[in-house]
Formats: C-alpha cells, sequence, structure tokens
C-alpha cells in the first residue's frame, strides 16, 4: 500500500515478539533505586535485616556444621559472631571503613574458633561500598584486613594449601572491587552527562534571552526611526497647513494630504514591523515588504521637503551596497534629518553627501544650519532622557565595523558624518 514501509505493518498475531528480558531487568533496577533513593533507611534495614536472618538461620539450622573446623563451638559463641558480621551492614554505606573495622574482629574470632561461619562473606559487602564510595588507596590496608583471617584459619588448622585459601579469597575481594569500581565509574559518567545538560540548558536559555534582547532592540530602532521621522514630518506638514490655510486655502489642503499619506507609510511600516510579535506567524502569509534601501532616499528627502525643510543632496560613485548597509545609510539619514526638522530651528537648510567606495565603503555626510548651540541633526543634549536617536545610529554602525561622528559645526548647524569601510573577502 501506498506510504505504509515494512516497519509500519504490524506482525501477524501469532509472530508477534516478548520484551527483551534485559527491559525487565533494567525496569526492575530502576524501580529499586528508586525506592531506595525516597527511603534509603528502610532499604537498608530491609538489606541488613535479610541478612542477619540469613546468618541466623545457618546457625540455628546447623547449615555452619557442615564448613566449619570446630564443631564444638559454644552456642552463645556462634549468636555473638552472627550478629557481629551482620547488623553492622545498617551503616555500610555511610562509614564502610568503620563498618569494616567493626566486623574485623569478630572474623578474627570466627577463624580463631574454627567456626567459619559464612556470614564472615558479608565482608565483600562492605569491601564493594568502599570501592564504590571511598578512595582507591583505602583498598590496600582493606584487604590486608580481609586476609587476616584467611591466614589464621590456614595457620590453625592446616587445611588446604596457603597459596590456594589466600587466592580464592583475593578473587573474591578482586571480584568485589570490580564491581563497586564499574558502578562508580558509570555513577561517576552519568553524573557529568547530567551535569553537562544542565550547562547547555542553562547556555541556551541565556542564548535564548540574548536573541530576545536583542530583538527588542532591533524592534525599538526601528519604532523610534518610523515613528520619530513620520511624526516630525507630520508636525511641519501641520504647522505649514496652519499658516497657509488663512491665505492659500489650496496649499493647506496639499498639506492635508500630505499629512494623510504619511500617516498611512508610518502606519503600513509600523503594521510590517509589529507582525513579527503576532503569535500566529506560522499560519499567515509572509510580509514580503523589502526594507527600506537607497532607492527609497528620494521618497524620504522628498517628504523632508514637502513638511518645510530645504534638502540639497550631492551623491559621488555608485551604488553598490548589500541590503544590510543600505538599510544602516537609510536609518542615519532618516534620523538625522528628522533631528535637524525638530531642532534646527525657522529658515534652516540640510545637505547630504553620499560618497560610495569600492566593496561595500560608503561615507555619508548630513549637516544643516540650524541656528543655536546644541541643536541640528545629532541633538545628543537636547534629546529627551533615555532616547535612542544618537546610540540607535551607533549600534546600527557598530554592526559593519563602522564609524559615527557627530557634533555642532563651527559656528551655528550640525554635522553627522557616517563611515562604513570596506566588506572583508570571503
Amino acid at each position: 500500500m501506498d506510504g505504509v514501509t515494512a516497519n509500519d505493518q504490524e506482525p501477524p498475531p501469532g509472530e508477534r515478539t516478548t520484551e527483551p528480558l534485559t527491559q525487565y531487568v533494567q525496569r526492575a533496577n530502576q524501580w529499586v533505586r528508586a525506592f531506595d533513593g525516597r527511603h534509603p533507611l528502610l532499604w537498608d534495614l530491609l538489606f541488613t535485616g535479610f541478612w542477619s536472618t540469613a546468618a541466623l538461620i545457618d546457625y540455628t539450622g546447623g547449615g555452619w556444621r557442615n564448613v566449619t573446623h570446630n564443631p564444638d563451638a559454644p552456642g552463645p559463641l556462634l549468636l555473638v559472631l552472627s550478629l557481629g558480621l551482620s547488623v553492622p551492614l545498617l551503616w555500610r554505606r555511610t562509614h564502610p571503613a568503620r563498618v569494616l573495622l567493626v566486623m574485623a574482629p569478630f572474623a578474627v574470632v570466627n577463624a580463631w574458633s574454627g567456626a567459619a561461619l559464612q556470614a564472615a562473606l558479608l565482608q565483600l559487602v562492605v569491601i564493594y561500598h568502599l570501592a564504590l564510595r571511598q578512595p582507591l588507596r583505602d583498598l590496600w590496608w582493606a584487604t590486608a584486613l580481609m586476609l587476616t583471617p584467611v591466614v589464621i584459619s590456614t595457620a590453625r588448622f592446616g587445611e588446604g594449601e596457603w597459596s590456594q585459601q589466600i587466592g580464592s579469597h583475593l578473587t573474591s575481594l578482586g571480584v568485589a572491587v570490580l564491581i563497586g569500581v564499574t558502578v562508580r565509574t558509570r555513577e561517576n559518567y552519568t553524573e557529568a552527562l547530567e551535569d553537562r545538560a544542565r550547562r547547555l540548558e542553562t547556555e541556551r536559555d541565556q542564548q535564548a534571552r540574548i536573541a530576545t534582547a536583542a530583538e527588542r532592540a532591533r524592534i525599538a530602532r526601528e519604532m523610534h526611526d518610523i515613528i520619530g521621522h513620520n511624526l516630525s514630518v507630520i508636525t511641519g506638514l501641520a504647522d505649514g497647513g496652519r499658516y497657509a490655510a488663512t491665505k492659500s486655502p489650496e496649499r493647506a489642503a496639499q498639506a492635508l494630504d500630505a499629512i494623510g499619506t504619511t500617516s498611512r507609510q508610518a502606519l503600513g511600516e509600523l503594521r510590517r514591523l509589529l507582525d513579527v510579535l503576532r503569535d500566529d506567524e506560522a499560519t499567515r502569509p509572509a510580509e514580503r515588504s523589502p526594507q527600506p534601501g537607497l532607492t527609497d532616499l528620494d521618497r524620504l528627502v522628498d517628504r523632508v521637503r514637502d513638511a518645510g525643510l530645504p534638502v540639497h543632496t550631492t551623491t559621488e560613485g555608485r551604488a553598490v551596497l548589500p541590503p544590510g548597509r543600505q538599510l544602516t545609510v537609510y536609518r542615519v539619514v532618516q534620523e538625522a534629518l528628522t533631528n535637524t526638522l525638530k531642532h534646527a530651528g525657522p529658515g534652516a537648510t540640510a545637505k547630504i553627501t553620499i560618497a560610495y567606495g569600492d566593496r561595500g565603503a560608503v561615507t555619508v555626510t548630513i549637516t544643516d544650519t540650524g541656528t543655536g548651540a546644541g541643536t541640528g541633526a545629532g541633538l545628543p543634549s537636547a534629546a529627551p532622557s533615555g532616547g535612542r536617536g544618537l546610540p540607535g545610529m551607533r549600534e546600527r554602525t557598530a554592526l559593519y565595523g563602522g564609524t559615527l561622528e557627530a557634533g555642532p559645526r563651527p559656528g551655528h548647524g550640525w554635522r553627522v558624518r557616517l563611515h562604513l569601510p570596506e566588506e572583508p573577502e570571503q
């Protein structure tokens, strides 16, 4: 059938595969670990109780007589030895070295008396926890402590060869240590992976916050440029239309038409900009209107002229700039002319000089003839507190490794100079 692969088809009922046994073992292991994590004391009590019961059964049931060297060992001694070799297991995880030291005298007495209780093998559990939790150098004295009863038993009762007795016990010790080191290595590896995952998650969240802050800053710059410029143009047109209303109604009507056109353009730009904040981004058609560029400079200058500011433009060289640099040039010119409209005063004029170089290099100079100190295109002192005009221009310029200079001209007026260097060779 179309769209169905062999892997998607279910096997016939008679051919269904059973769940591997390893998955059952893993689930049981996970359940035991989870139970131990929630109730560590209860688990220790169950574990110690089980082995203490086993040791007492070995004593009361007479099973110890099958391997003992001294069948006539007194009962009270066997009882004390059984409990002394099993009850300390309750603290095996928190204090394994101390537990082994506590069990050692009972193991020595067990070997010296010839009782040879199998409960002495529970010391291997403590050796496992030593290898799991303590420095590996502690295993040297622990090994010597474990072999002492073997040496005593072999020397006292002389059963078997020395190499055979010591070799078998060393093998048991080695297995317990190997299991402890393996589990310890796995736990360390798992902790390292979890720590790395936490750090990666933290870095991801930090990168997301940085990206969000950068996007908010970009939107703030664009909104400042769009709203600031268009409101300045509208203000200029409204002032001109008010003066022309009494003398030339036709000029007043033209000013109102220009105000309407400018307002609609500003609203359209704002809608395109704020669309990126909508939640239904994936369900609506993508907005394909390009960002302003060099081809839009003429319309920008015309709007400023309509608002009452005479602007003279001079261009040198051939305009070959990528879209990002074009937007930077456009926004810097827009911001400079907007500030001139706001602050240069009546009778001011502006001049724009654009010099294009090779490989995306460009130098733009905007000057005005505003009256009074601290007025004009840059206007850092007269801008409202927290304004984004000059800082926004500098941020845009810094993206391309350029420089932006803004300051008063000798005598009167203001000058803004933008320079974007050549693009590095790929």
